[in-house]
């Protein structure tokens, strides 16, 4: 099973910068199909940036040119840099795993992966 543990998360203002972290345990991350997921209470769990076994990434538009997505086998680890941070994306941010390939127009949707970190909570104050 998989093992997938956020870190990185915390506050930050308006216009500033974070990275966070998911460092997988159990198997290979470059097996793997990779996302960044958020949630606000009340609100769905939201597929913000994807990475493909082949490395090829994909975002929603209102992240695009913002938030880069990234994984290092070496150290087997998800990021998630994010810049040019705003108050819409205060958030709990949680990474996802589905092993082997999943189709560009599939991977920001939840309902194609099957497991999930607890998370790490980003807040963008004004």
């Amino acid at each position: 099973e998989v093992a997938l543990v956020e870190s990185g998360g915390g506050s930050v203002q308006a216009g500033g910068s974070l990275r966070i972290a998911c460092a997988v345990s159990e198997v290979p991350i470059y097996a793997y199909t990779m996302a960044w997921f958020r949630q606000t209470p009340g609100k769905q769990r939201e597929g913000v940036a994807a990475i493909g076994l082949d490395g090829s990434t994909s975002y929603i538009d209102s992240v695009k040119g913002r938030f880069t997505i990234s994984r290092d086998n070496a150290k087997n680890t998800l990021y998630l840099q994010m810049s040019s941070l705003t108050p819409e994306d205060t958030a709990m941010y949680s990474c996802a795993a589905r092993e082997g390939f999943l189709a560009l127009y599939f991977r920001l949707d939840k309902s194609y992966y099957h497991d999930f970190g607890q998370g790490t909570q980003v807040t963008v104050s004004s």
